[in-house]
């Protein structure tokens, strides 16, 4: 089967089911792919899907790269540029993430209409390939398609947040004070990932559309002990509203 997808998914944290959604797949292991890194975090199945949701053709990608697996900014990336070298226009992002705001509550899913990077590496640092030397990043997210995902969620009765996401290198959780002081920056929901891979898709002139679960909660008198299998629980309760809102965005598009 031959496709010709303009959309792309990365799929974060425990958001790997919305794969079963996928029809006429055909999926490749990144251990096939020359110059992929392989994933090594549990929910990262590692695997590249070329298929359909509803009638448009798709390619995801179940389970990422992050920078605090010991691959550099090139490597995390590297999936974005082949994208961009398939034709990929439209590229849609999800992550698990530690919300700051006491507004949120665990499983509930915000639009992210910005973000704030505090990687210790950028993913553009080095010799220009293409794309802008100085890219602008005043639209790192796309309006038109936060909009129409706002209406999406209204008519089927999905509750959404929106906020700023901050990428952060990891792999530890956020201590107290920490998810004081993200919050103060102005960061909504905190993660360890997406960021690298939106700039590099912006600097592609992709359109990007990003959404975080809140998987548990920074707050002041809400913080609990957090493991990465509880992440994964409630990444996992929430998948089926994110991909109710993933699934009509790109039929709209």
């Amino acid at each position: 089967m031959t496709t010709h997808p303009e959309t792309a998914i990365i799929l974060g944290s425990g958001l790997g089911k919305l794969v079963d959604e996928i029809t006429d797949k055909q999926e490749i292991s990144y251990t096939d792919i020359p110059n992929f890194p392989v994933s090594t975090v549990e929910g990262h199945s590692g695997k590249l899907i070329f298929g359909k949701l509803g009638d448009k053709d798709i390619m995801a990608m179940q389970g990422r790269f992050h920078y605090y697996e010991g691959y550099d900014m090139k490597q995390v990336t590297f999936p974005v540029r082949v994208m961009h070298e398939l034709g990929i226009k439209n590229l849609f992002v999800s992550n698990a993430a530690g919300g700051t705001s006491p507004d949120f509550e665990i499983g509930d899913l915000m639009i992210i209409t910005d973000h704030i990077n505090a990687f210790p590496e950028h993913p553009l640092r080095g010799k220009n390939l293409y794309g802008d030397r100085f890219p602008d990043m005043s639209e790192a997210y796309d309006s038109k398609l936060i909009a129409m995902a706002k209406e999406i969620a209204k008519d089927k009765g999905i509750k959404l947040q929106e906020g700023v996401y901050l990428g952060t290198s990891g792999p530890t959780f956020e201590t107290p004070a920490e998810y004081r002081m993200f919050a103060r920056w102005g960061g909504d929901a905190i993660g360890m990932s997406t960021v690298p891979e939106v700039i590099v898709a912006h600097h592609a002139k992709m359109r990007v559309f990003g959404v975080s679960v809140i998987t548990d909660l920074g707050v002041d008198g809400k913080i609990v002990e957090v493991s990465h299998k509880e992440v994964q629980e409630a990444a996992d309760n929430a998948q089926p509203y994110m991909t109710e809102i993933m699934r009509e965005l790109i039929a709209r598009i």
